[in-house]
């Protein structure tokens, strides 16, 4: 079974890489298609002014022929025409893979599939693709924003003459045909990028609350936390193409637009907004179930590994490892680090406050009311009930958290063992105390053993191997219970 999962886990990651590497190799394709539509406008340019230009021009001697200015207009509109052909061709295939690799058109969702592993059925963009979508829509609007003047330039061609045999510039009343393509190609761009990162952050608001990979039975770290992760660091490097978008465009995360725009903090902040909710709703969800004793650590524990993984990817570090690490993206600002901690610490100390009832078996007993048995060795009935209620309160409490918690999947080393340590805070050393105290009073006669199954030294090692996927060592000790 765990041979399958692997496999079924490998074969996923292997799907997402293929689908992830498409759409940038289509967005790079359809920007070297621009590169190229540059070189091949460029030549067609060229051809004209050393073969149609010298042929415009209206020679000097009045018994000269007349050039007429439709016969110009008409060079023009020629060169016009050839050229309109490749920039609407370079139109076309940026509009495809917008519309193919960039899911333009399709809903936001978890996916096309349905979750076999009792998520909902959506048909759409995952968070992963739409992510990967815009990416890709804003590094072709980045080659797009910085190629594109140079390419309208070469479309452009005067079409009239001035007096002295000078052409003069043309107007945007005289623009050909091919200019306005590019500008078309520019306002296209722009409105198709915006439309791709507006499915980014519905793919977030939208991801399943249900399934093992949205919400894991482990509470380990949710696929949609990593994947928005990936989608910052990848969309970060586009700033300018970003604010190209704001410039032009209302969005609903930033309803300005020209200079009053907001910058790209802003939809990253709108992203983790939706992330949070998503991951509240998720961990909302563990506890339905009245009945189930491990909904509430279940939900602790899903936001504290979601919470902690965020703050360490994506909350700002030092300025020596940001400036020796370009490649790493961190948010700048209080707000993120700030937001996210609070969440952390509060479910954090929820889950520890879990553990407390534990101390609650673990009171004084007055020694000087004990009474004993005539062989003044074993207690009095009454007498070892006390002892006997104690061990075996703190017994079956310990065994029903160790068998709630031992489950629960801690990814991170430092973490885990963070944990680990604060566990054995809230009671251990007040259990050890207590076991050292009263193991030595003999208070049953034939189970004191079963009283005392759990010495300090076993209950550490136990708690040591929690939040791990070693399954052998929870079989062997659930077994012992």
């Amino acid at each position: 079974e765990r041979k399958k999962n692997a496999e079924k886990r490998k074969s996923f990651d292997e799907d997402n890489a293929k689908d992830d590497g498409e759409a940038d190799s289509a967005a790079r394709d359809a920007v070297r298609c621009l590169e190229h539509a540059m070189v091949v406008v460029a030549g067609e340019k060229t051809v004209y002014r050393a073969i149609v230009a010298p042929s415009l021009i209206q020679a000097s001697d009045e018994d000269a022929i007349r050039i007429s200015p439709f016969y110009r207009k008409a060079c023009v509109a020629a060169y016009s025409h050839v050229v309109a052909a490749v920039v609407d061709r370079t139109m076309d295939i940026i509009e495809t893979v917008f519309l193919k690799e960039g899911g333009i058109g399709q809903s936001s969702g978890s996916g096309a599939e349905k979750d076999k592993e009792g998520g909902s059925s959506t048909t759409g963009l995952s968070v992963r693709a739409a992510a990967s979508a815009a990416a890709a829509g804003l590094r072709m609007l980045d080659g797009v924003r910085m190629l594109g003047p140079s390419l309208a330039k070469l479309c452009d061609m005067p079409i009239e003459e001035a007096t002295d045999g000078e052409v003069m510039k043309p107007s945007a009343a005289t623009m050909s045909v091919a200019s306005t393509l590019c500008i078309a190609i520019h306002r296209t761009t722009v409105k198709n990028c915006a439309k791709t990162l507006e499915n980014l952050a519905k793919a977030i608001q939208e991801d399943p609350t249900n399934g093992i990979k949205h919400r894991p039975p482990d509470a380990r770290l949710a696929s949609v936390t990593s994947d928005v992760v990936r989608a910052v660091r990848i969309i970060s490097p586009f700033v300018s193409a970003y604010k190209s978008v704001t410039k032009r465009r209302a969005l609903p995360w930033d309803p300005n637009i020209g200079e009053e725009a907001g910058e790209m903090d802003s939809y990253v902040r709108f992203l983790v907004m939706r992330l949070l909710n998503s991951l509240q709703g998720k961990a909302l969800n563990y506890t339905k179930n009245a009945e189930d004793e491990g909904g509430q650590p279940r939900s602790n524990m899903f936001m504290i590994n979601n919470t902690f993984y965020l703050l360490q990817q994506l909350a700002p570090k030092g300025n020596k490892e940001r400036l020796t690490d370009v490649e790493v993206y961190h948010l700048d600002g209080d707000w993120f680090k700030e937001k996210v901690n609070n969440i952390f610490q509060s479910e954090r100390g929820k889950y520890l406050a879990g553990w407390e009832n534990i101390n609650s078996h673990l009171t004084a007993v007055d020694s000087g009311g004990l009474e004993y048995q005539k062989n003044k060795n074993l207690l009095s009935l009454e007498s070892g009930r006390m002892f006997k209620d104690r061990f075996k309160g703190f017994n079956d409490d310990f065994q029903r958290m160790y068998e709630i918690h031992h489950p629960l999947s801690v990814i991170d080393n430092g973490l885990r063992k963070e944990l680990q340590i604060a566990v054995k805070d809230v009671f251990f050393k007040r259990y050890e105390r207590f076991y050292e105290k009263y193991s030595r009073f003999r208070f049953s006669k034939k189970n004191q053993q079963d009283y005392l199954k759990y010495p300090p030294p076993k209950v550490d090692s136990m708690l040591t191997r929690m939040y791990g996927d070693n399954l052998t060592a929870m079989r062997e000790d659930i077994s012992s219970f």
